[in-house]
Formats: structure tokens, C-alpha cells, sequence
């Protein structure tokens, strides 16, 4: 049975994620994660979403954002990845399903969790062995939280909210991520998104 995905609606946070079918690389070059980036920042702005963070890898992708108005969140990925299937299918010569299934999402409705959720979804590439350090990784806004690149794929007013400043942001990002640091509910959200 398909998982029911949440109700998107203004002023509420949603994680949004998939990865390839058969864990299968959807990015095979840089042109490829450059593509997405373009329509993210196309899109976000024409349906009124922020983007909180974003990290894109080979195979899969996080994306946080708020839904600000009215239009569902959830277009993001549809109009984003419908195309991005079809530039990608004629450019490698590629026929069937890119991804496992359609998009996933969970609405984001506690504050830790939503910190530590961009915490997360900063540090993939390194629980994934492809950098040593968050800001290394060029595929994600992480290097926008903290003032290395300009870019306007960034929600400066989130991060207003839940953190002092820059410094702030790269130590809690950095810091230990043992077990006993990591809140029960957080631990749980993880193992279920071990997949991804």
C-alpha cells in the first residue's frame, strides 16, 4: 500500500526526497546538478516556496522548504524532476523509470526537528564518503548558510529564526553527532530515511 503524503499548506514545512530506481544514478555530471539548481531557483519563486536547504546526490535528494502560499509545495519536485526525466532519458539514451516511485514527503511541524533536519540533510555527502567537509560539497546550499557563495537558493529569514549567525550555524552543523547528542525522534526519522 502507497504511503499517503502530508496536506501541503502555507506557512508549513515539508522534507521532500527520492533516489534513483535500483539506487541507480540520477546525476551522472556536473550540467546534470546545475539543471535542477536552475529550475529550483525557477520555481521557488514562481510557486511562492522557500528553500530551506537542498543537497543533491548521485543517486538521490533532499530538498526542505516552506510552502509560503497557496500553491503546493509539491510542484516542486513534479515540475522539476518531470522534465529533468526527460532531458535526462534523451541525453543518455536512458528508457524506463529514473526514480523509485514517485517523490516522498513528510511535513516538518517540530522545531528541533526541522534544525536538525538541515543539519541532516547538510551533512550527507559525508555520511555518503564523497567529502570530508559539508561546505566541499557544491551540490547543496550549505556554503550559502555560511556567507562562502552567494547564491539565492537560501532562506535568510529561517535562518534569522534559528540561529545567532554563521559561526553558530557551522558548529552546531559540525559538532559531534554521536548517538547521545541525537534526540530518540530524530535517531528514528534517520533510520527511516536509511534507504534514501
Amino acid at each position: 500500500m502507497a504511503k499517503t503524503r502530508p496536506e501541503f499548506l502555507p506557512g508549513y514545512y515539508y522534507h521532500i526526497y527520492n533516489r534513483g530506481a535500483n539506487k541507480q544514478q540520477i546525476f551522472k555530471e556536473k550540467s546534470n546538478y546545475l539543471y535542477v539548481i536552475k529550475y529550483l531557483k525557477k520555481y521557488s519563486i514562481e510557486l511562492d516556496v522557500s528553500i530551506v536547504a537542498y543537497c543533491l546526490m548521485s543517486n538521490h535528494y533532499h530538498i526542505l522548504v516552506r510552502q509560503n502560499g497557496d500553491y503546493p509545495a509539491g510542484l516542486i519536485p513534479q515540475r522539476i524532476f518531470n522534465s529533468y526525466t526527460k532531458a535526462f532519458n534523451r541525453s543518455y539514451s536512458h528508457s524506463g523509470t529514473l526514480f523509485e516511485g514517485r517523490y516522498r514527503s513528510k511535513v516538518v511541524e517540530d522545531d528541533a526537528y526541522l534544525i536538525y533536519l538541515c543539519k541532516y540533510i547538510h551533512i550527507n555527502p559525508i555520511k555518503a564518503g564523497l567529502v570530508t567537509k559539508p561546505e566541499d560539497w557544491i551540490y547543496s546550499n550549505y556554503q550559502e548558510f555560511l556567507g562562502l557563495r552567494r547564491g539565492s537558493i537560501f532562506d535568510p529569514e529561517f535562518f534569522d529564526e534559528y540561529f545567532h549567525d554563521k559561526k553558530d550555524y557551522f558548529d552546531f552543523v559540525t559538532e559531534d553527532l554521536s548517538a547521545q547528542n541525537v534526540p530518540k525522534v530524530l535517531k528514528q526519522y534517520w533510520e527511516s530515511l536509511s534507504e534514501v
